[in-house]
């Protein structure tokens, strides 16, 4: 049964599931990457089933790679009601696509989350988590963030170093950082301002908003997955059905 919906929180949601997906090759050769199954289940559905249990009503999906399945299999949706933003023209980048959607989202902030991020809550819900921690007055973006060593799948080098504040700083070059960005956040309009329109990548207003100090993190509590090759599928699927044993 699902969990009832959280009583706070961003009621819209921008997800993203225009890429390619070409390390998830040869399935994204026929499909595209959040319709590849996980446990018997859409990608995408997983994130759409978590953002309908945190109360999230309406959610905007960017689509381009296979753009017609996409279509198809979101219009099954009840919860949340679906907005499609068609990128099939032009790939916008994770900036730009959400830059586009702004007019659907309107002025409050919203949830923001990656159609192939993946992960086994705690005790409390993420999204419910990253809801009640949101600051608006001192923040532009929150966003989920899980280690760098022991995130199932991930072989990386990390994303963010973080504050015990929890102010974020991008990792340079030749570093290796704690945290790596789980896919999922709070994002605030601002964090668009003065975007310029067109391909954008999300990382570089990420970047601007560390310099205002109007970036921040939460670490995930309990085990995320980094779902990008099909390997990493079994690996995901071991995981979930461990946790509901």
């Amino acid at each position: 049964m699902a969990a009832p919906p959280t009583e706070i929180g961003p009621r819209r949601a921008m997800v993203l599931a225009a890429g390619l997906g070409t390390r998830m090759r040869p399935l994204t050769d026929t499909m595209p990457k959040p319709l590849v199954k996980v446990a018997g289940k859409p990608l995408v559905d997983h994130v759409l089933d978590r953002l309908a249990e945190a109360g999230v009503e309406r959610a905007v999906v960017n689509v381009h790679h296979f753009a017609d399945q996409m279509q198809k299999h979101l219009a099954h949706r009840k919860q949340p009601q679906i907005v499609i933003s068609d990128e099939r023209g032009l790939l916008l980048g994770t900036g730009g696509g959400v830059r586009k959607a702004l007019p659907e989202l309107g002025d409050a902030p919203f949830f923001h989350i990656n159609s192939d991020t993946i992960w086994i809550d705690g005790v409390k819900p993420n999204l419910a988590r990253l809801a009640e921690a949101f600051d608006p007055p001192t923040t532009d973006g929150l966003l989920l963030l899980a280690p760098t060593a022991g995130s199932i799948g991930y072989s990386g080098r990390g994303d963010f170093a973080m504050t015990a504040d929890g102010l974020l700083r991008m990792r340079a070059e030749q570093e290796v950082a704690p945290f790596v960005y789980a896919g999922a956040a709070i994002l605030s309009p601002a964090l668009f301002k003065g975007a310029p329109e067109g391909e954008l990548s999300l990382t570089t207003l990420f970047e601007k908003a560390t310099q205002t100090r109007r970036l921040h993190g939460l670490r995930l509590e309990g085990v995320w997955m980094h779902v990008g090759t099909p390997a990493a599928i079994a690996l995901a699927e071991t995981a979930i059905k461990a946790s509901t044993t």
